[in-house]
């Protein structure tokens, strides 16, 4: 008998294709953008203070985080799904 497998026992290559909740779709999206603006506030050619740049590392770190989580989590589903 054929069954799908629970979260705990995907692998992360399952993990990342299986469907995404809604919720975690909007939050990949904002560590996107988040990492983006960081990205341009470090490439921008013109001097900026140190504490804005510093502050653009962090900005980058938390947004690839928040991505790379956000697209790890999958919606619960077949027998094992919560009620």
């Amino acid at each position: 008998m054929d069954r799908e497998k629970t979260p705990e026992e995907m692998n992360i290559v399952e993990r990342c294709c299986a469907p995404t909740p809604k919720f975690f779709k909007k939050l990949r999206t904002v560590g996107l953008i988040l990492a983006a603006a960081g990205t341009a506030i470090i490439a921008a050619p013109v001097a900026l203070p140190i504490a804005i740049v510093t502050a653009a590392g962090y900005v980058i770190v938390a947004g690839s985080v928040a991505t790379a989580v956000s697209q790890a989590a999958v919606e619960e589903c077949g027998p094992f799904k919560k009620k």
